[in-house]
C-alpha cells in the first residue's frame, strides 16, 4: 500500500501542519512516511505545499510528482496540480475558496466548504484539519486512538490548549456529508 498526498494552498492555511499530521498519523499506524514541505516566496499569503508519502515498505523518494490524493485549499493550487493527480485518484477541495469545479472526470472529487465550516464553528484557522477529517473518513482511516496519538505529536506542549479544538475540527470534517 502506497499513498501519495499533495497538500497545497496559501501560506497561513496550515498546509504544512496538515501534512505533518498525516505523516504522524501514518507512523502511529505503523507505516513508513515522508514529509517534504515546499514554501513560496512569502511567509503568509505565498504558496505552500507539502508532499506526504505513506507506505507499507521503505520509501525511495519523498517527491510526489503524481499524487493519488490532492488537497487544494485555493484556486491557484487546483489550477496548478489538478492535471498531476493519478487517474482514479481523489481531489479534496475547500469549496468556500475554490468556486470552479474539477475539469477531469477520471478522478473522485470532494467539495468541502472547510473555511465556512471552520468559521461557523468558531475555529477560523482549522479549515485544513476539517479537510483532513474528511480525507480520513473517506479512506476509512478515522481511528480516534491513532488520531489522538498523531495530534499529540504535532500540537506542541506550548499549545496543548489547541489539542481538543483540532480534534473537534477533524470530527467536523469526518461527519460532513456533501
Amino acid at each position: 500500500m502506497t499513498s501519495q498526498f499533495l497538500f497545497s494552498g496559501f501560506g497561513g492555511q496550515g498546509i504544512l501542519f496538515a501534512g505533518k499530521f498525516m505523516s504522524y498519523k501514518g507512523m502511529t499506524d505503523g507505516k513508513n512516511v515522508s514529509w517534504l514541505p515546499s514554501y513560496g516566496p512569502e511567509m503568509r499569503g505565498g504558496t505552500a505545499s507539502c508532499s506526504v508519502v505513506v507506505r507499507d515498505k521503505p520509501i525511495g523518494s519523498p517527491i510526489v510528482a503524481f499524487p493519488d490524493t490532492l488537497i487544494a485549499m485555493n484556486l491557484p493550487s487546483l489550477d496548478k496540480f489538478e492535471d498531476s493527480v493519478q487517474e482514479g485518484g481523489t481531489i479534496f477541495i475547500d469549496s468556500t475558496l475554490v468556486e470552479r469545479k474539477v475539469k477531469r472526470d477520471d478522478v473522485n472529487v470532494y467539495y468541502i466548504p472547510a473555511t465556512k465550516l471552520a468559521n461557523d464553528n468558531g475555529m477560523p484557522t482549522l479549515a485544513n484539519m476539517i479537510i483532513v477529517g474528511k480525507i480520513l473518513k473517506v479512506r476509512n482511516e478515522f481511528n480516534e486512538e491513532s488520531i489522538k496519538a498523531a495530534l499529540g505529536k504535532v500540537v506542541s506542549a506550548k499549545h496543548a490548549d489547541l489539542f481538543d479544538v483540532n480534534l473537534k475540527a477533524l470530527q467536523i470534517g469526518a461527519s460532513y456529508e456533501g
